[in-house]
């Protein structure tokens, strides 16, 4: 019989592709094995009583009767919450201080020959897409819905996912890295520059991001962006959807709720986008930071308004189911404490095959082109840790 050896570098890079880490600010958070899994779909999940909350507590009882005294629930909840959820308690979780200066000088690194690239869908349907939610918003409610594209890379060999986490952390020194195994032995990797929702005790924070435009080589030309960004009419009309909607749903479980009246700046190494940073305390603080983000998830950020008929209007002209993307990603501890981010800015590995995501908030003033223009915009972060700058 022949028995195959794992030598140890062989075995950490297993471990590395297989198993959840998240940063936030100096921090990252690091699992190992898996002690507990919920695939219960998170319909519902902002009440306690909900299967899906029930399920959560269940697994983290068994976690303290298998020695956690705070155990802790790590993994992402789909765009769906219809979906199966991709959550567990890991056997280890450790809380590292991130060397994110290490992190920014690291040299990229190289990945296999690229055969071939194809968007789902292409550049014509996608258009036709954002024609038919326009005219759909002259003839229902409907005021915003968020489109999507995917980006297929097929390479001659397999894909390390280190390589390509490597180069997005390079590339990317701030911002929420994430990387989730997957049911299907693929890896999702992504780095979000938005907060669904971070808690600690009666306490909470949400930042979203809606309205961006690209970042420019030229200091001059940038600036220029950042201010007609700053001034455009359309883009407030969009962010306003999501932060009213936010305060909307979290605004009957507060005694304290902070929303600016207008949003600010702020921009990653491809993009600006306006940004709101929205703050409250709970009447209830044994509330958790998985129900708030149930609570909020989706916002009209990555779905549309109101939500449940922009849902309806997204799986009607959308070519290809979202699974994670635009989805939650992030972790809560059994004691309500936690931080969850929206999942965009990613792609999924699987073998040779990696998949790109991006989306743009269609409303009734949109063009075509420019919603085109802005979801390749969106894609660079990820094809440049691919290796593929343009």
């Amino acid at each position: 019989m022949r028995t195959n050896v794992l030598r140890a570098d062989d075995i950490d890079k297993a471990q590395q592709e297989t198993s959840f880490s998240f940063t936030s600010g100096d921090r990252e958070l690091v699992v190992s094995g898996a002690m507990q899994r919920v695939e219960t779909p998170a319909v519902g999940g902002d009440d306690p009583e909900s299967v899906f909350q029930k399920a959560v507590a269940r697994a983290f009882e068994r976690a303290r009767q298998a020695g956690q005294a705070n155990p802790i629930m790590v993994g992402a909840v789909p765009f769906d919450p219809a979906e199966a959820s991709c959550l567990y308690i890991p056997e280890h979780a450790e809380w590292r201080t991130r060397n994110a200066v290490a992190e920014a000088e690291g040299a990229s690194a190289a990945l296999p020959e690229l055969l071939e690239q194809h968007d789902i869908p292409g550049e014509h349907a996608f258009k036709c897409s954002v024609e038919h939610a326009i005219v759909n918003f002259r003839h229902s409610d409907v005021r915003k819905a968020v489109l999507s594209t995917q980006r297929e890379l097929v390479f001659a060999q397999d894909v390390d996912a280190e390589v390509v986490e490597r180069n997005l952390r390079a590339q990317n020194p701030s911002g929420y890295h994430f990387r989730v195994p997957m049911d299907d032995g693929g890896v999702l990797l992504g780095v979000s520059p938005e907060l669904l929702v971070r808690k600690e005790g009666p306490s909470f924070i949400s930042n979203p991001l809606a309205g961006s435009a690209k970042r420019m080589a030229d200091a001059e030309a940038d600036r220029r962006n950042a201010a007609w960004l700053a001034a455009s009419e359309k883009d407030h009309y969009e962010h306003q959807f999501v932060t009213s909607d936010i305060a909307s749903r979290v605004g009957e479980w507060c005694t304290r709720l902070e929303v600016p009246e207008r949003p600010s700046l702020i921009s990653t190494p491809a993009l600006w986008h306006l940004s709101t940073r929205i703050e409250g305390n709970l009447i209830d603080p044994g509330v958790t930071a998985l129900q708030l983000a149930c609570r909020l998830h989706p916002t009209p950020a990555v779905c549309g308004f109101p939500t449940e008929r922009a849902r309806r209007l997204i799986r009607f002209v959308e070519a290809a189911e979202r699974g994670l993307f635009t989805g939650m990603v992030g972790w809560c501890d059994a004691q309500g404490n936690g931080e969850w981010v929206v999942t965009i800015r990613c792609g999924t590995i699987r073998r040779n095959r990696v998949r790109l995501f991006a989306g743009a908030g269609i409303v009734e003033a949109s063009q075509p082109d420019m919603e085109w223009a802005e979801v390749q915009t969106k894609l660079r972060t990820m094809l440049r840790a691919c290796g593929l700058p343009h």
